[in-house]
């Protein structure tokens, strides 16, 4: 079982978008993919959540996180194939991670966690609160993004992961996330 939460082994640079809901996240993962001519792993919590979200009108469950993790790693194993030098995350298991510890009283489900801290990316950019924020069916903490940017923070310097914050306008973000991403593809 344990094996569907496992990165499949690649030799790509593997960036991870990472931070609060409302943060620019999606949008950046797409203009990176685009300068970098390759292809990115989109959220599969979006889906999976819209759906149950219009089909049941809930959201969010400890029972789901697993089902989100292995959604996820299916999806970033199988574009990893595809990807030029570069894949672009959208998220990750640790982020998946932090959620499960913010929204369920510092519960994460032991394989979860175990793959969150195993799998490994080259750079993690983390998302600031400093653009507006756009609610849907599925964001709903907009009074708690300066804690949950926090948790974040203190997520990536607990597992010591390589990370930049990324602050600004959408091309700041860009120039910001571009640049350190060129360096690793020149090493």
């Amino acid at each position: 079982m344990e094996k569907k939460f496992r990165q499949q082994p690649s030799d790509i640079v593997k960036v991870v978008l990472f931070g609060p809901e409302s943060t620019g996240k999606t949008t950046l993962s797409e203009q990176l993919a685009r300068h970098y001519n390759t292809v990115w792993v989109p959220e599969y919590a979006r889906e999976y959540l819209q759906t149950k979200w219009n089909n049941e009108r809930k959201t969010c469950e400890p029972h789901d996180l697993l089902p989100i993790a292995e959604g996820q790693m299916k999806l970033e194993n199988s574009l990893s194939k595809k990807a030029t030098d570069v894949l672009i995350c959208d998220t990750d298991l640790l982020e998946t991670k932090v959620y499960s510890e913010a929204y369920y009283v510092g519960h994460c489900d032991p394989t979860l966690e175990k793959y969150a801290i195993k799998n490994t990316y080259h750079l993690y950019l983390l998302t600031y609160i400093d653009v507006p924020w756009i609610g849907d069916d599925l964001r709903d903490k907009p009074n708690e993004r300066e804690r949950m940017f926090t948790y974040f923070q203190e997520t990536l310097e607990k597992y010591q992961r390589n990370f930049v914050t990324l602050k600004g306008n959408k091309k700041e973000r860009l120039q910001t996330a571009v640049q350190h991403i060129d360096k690793l593809l020149k090493k």
